[in-house]
């Protein structure tokens, strides 16, 4: 692997879904979904993500063709003969920050083991979606020598494998939180409180994702602030969070360089990435982001911050 390539391939791990979801805007029944899946294709407008992942035979060519046409690299993605890929099925409120679970079926990610090829351990920059924090410690026990690593975890994990997610963060260079799992994590309220708390537990960096509030970036003597693209229309939020660490990820590794400046930007291409990910169910809004419009986004909540 050349130095130039070391400095722009991102390693994404995480589920592969298809979603059932119901949201005041209307429904959608067995979309494609999952961490791994938006975070990759947020990441592949900045770099050359590469997926490892676990899905079933109902997996078919035609997802396929759209991460593979988005140039995602997909032979980390581990196909079960006979299996069924993950299925989630939720409903949101009116707020379209609640929602509920009606359904969840981990099928062929129950059994998941993630085995990394000789090129993807070479990986230099490694996003860990939001799975069990054992399973992104096996991921990171095969990776050879990552220049930064970032982190997604939920409620789930922290009120059920919290020894295992304190091991992680140890390990990682940036956690994604949003603000109730940043309390959960911390029993700290106040934002500020709780990035510190987290800061102590190993990373170098956490982002606490405020939905339409924007997010926050905090380090060793570091804070960035930036808002959320506003929208006139919010058509299904699932997805929002993956792509917000996708697209900061996947900047983070174009770039080849951890400044206030890159991170900073790469706050910034967070948020966009997540907006287009909220203007339509599944994937349709990610997927179809056009550079122009991405940049007209950037610009604008640069001036918002001016």
């Amino acid at each position: 692997m050349t130095d130039s390539e070391r400095q722009t391939d991102l390693l994404v791990v995480g589920s592969v879904a298809f979603d059932s979801i119901e949201t005041p805007a209307g429904s959608v029944d067995n979309a494609l979904g999952g961490s791994a899946i938006f975070a990759s294709i947020a990441a592949s407008y900045f770099g050359r993500p590469r997926v490892v992942a676990v899905v079933g035979d109902d997996f078919g060519a035609d997802s396929y063709a759209l991460l593979e046409g988005r140039g995602i690299d997909t032979r980390g993605i581990q196909k079960v003969a006979g299996g069924k890929t993950f299925h989630w099925k939720g409903r949101y409120h009116d707020n379209m920050k609640d929602r509920d679970t009606l359904d969840t079926c981990l099928h062929v990610f129950a059994d998941f083991d993630p085995v990394l090829s000789p090129l993807l351990r070479r990986s230099s920059h490694v996003f860990l979606g939001n799975i069990g924090p054992r399973l992104q410690a096996q991921v990171l026990d095969q990776v050879e020598d990552p220049r930064f690593v970032g982190m997604d975890t939920m409620n789930l994990w922290i009120s059920n494998a919290l020894p295992d997610l304190k091991d992680v963060l140890r390990r990682v260079d940036v956690l994604f939180v949003n603000d109730d799992e940043s309390h959960q994590l911390t029993g700290e309220r106040q934002v500020l409180n709780a990035a510190r708390e987290i800061l102590e537990l190993g990373p170098e960096y956490v982002v606490i994702k405020r939905g339409e509030h924007g997010a926050l970036l905090f380090g060793n003597g570091l804070c960035r602030f930036v808002p959320a693209v506003p929208l006139s229309r919010v058509v299904d939020p699932t997805g929002a969070g993956d792509a917000f660490a996708g697209g900061f990820m996947g900047f983070i590794a174009g770039a080849g360089e951890i400044t206030p400046s890159a991170l900073t930007r790469a706050m910034r291409a967070g948020s966009v990435m997540a907006s287009f990910a909220c203007e339509a169910f599944s994937v349709g809004g990610l997927a179809a982001g056009d550079p122009a419009e991405i940049e007209r986004r950037v610009a604008f909540l640069e001036s918002m911050s001016a």
